[in-house]
């Protein structure tokens, strides 16, 4: 009788799930950190990431208030639970820092980004190409003889299935702003 052929580790939907139960589940978060918009707190906050080894997946800045001189941080980080908590009160005691939300826990929440892909193709390419995009809902915004440059909007994940869609038809580059997310619904019903 021949013996099964069954790869360690095998996903949580087989039958056949041999990975370890202790093992630390490796998570991905949404952290939303409103700081001073003043020059060195961005090389501050990803200090910390970097000097304590702590992944950046994703990271979006923009001033949200001019009167007050603040500015939101959007990072997608990933770790353990007890590494996410760690990352979340590192952060909360930095002195630039005013609010430190983790989106993923809060609560429902939308995250969206944008991307570009320039494509390169000829006949039957091109045609599928265009029809994807549509299917997609991204937009053609440059357009010659030999390449489109697509632009789309929406979740980390429709991005990438997107991405994968268009690697054999000629994806030649991207370019990805990162991830915007906000928690839904009003926090004051007022």
């Amino acid at each position: 009788m021949a013996a099964l052929k069954i790869r360690k580790g095998s996903s949580k939907h087989s039958a056949y799930d041999l990975r370890d139960p202790n093992a630390e589940v490796i998570e991905t978060h949404t952290l939303a950190v409103v700081v001073d918009n003043e020059a060195g707190v961005l090389a501050r906050v990803i200090g910390l990431f970097s000097g304590r080894g702590y992944n950046i997946e994703s990271l979006t800045v923009a001033e949200i208030d001019q009167t007050g001189h603040r500015s939101r941080i959007t990072v997608v980080t990933t770790g353990t639970p007890q590494v996410i908590e760690q990352i979340k009160a590192q952060l909360g005691r930095m002195v630039p820092v005013y609010e430190v939300h983790d989106l993923t826990v809060d609560g429902p929440s939308v995250e969206r980004e944008l991307a570009l892909f320039k494509v390169a193709g000829a006949g039957d390419k091109r045609i599928e190409a265009l029809r994807l995009a549509e299917i997609f809902r991204a937009n053609v915004v440059d357009s010659t003889l030999g390449s489109f440059v697509f632009e789309i909007t929406g979740t980390p994940e429709k991005i990438e299935a997107f991405a994968e869609l268009m690697r054999p038809l000629g994806l030649q580059e991207v370019a990805r702003t990162g991830v915007a997310a906000l928690s839904r619904g009003s926090a004051d019903p007022t």
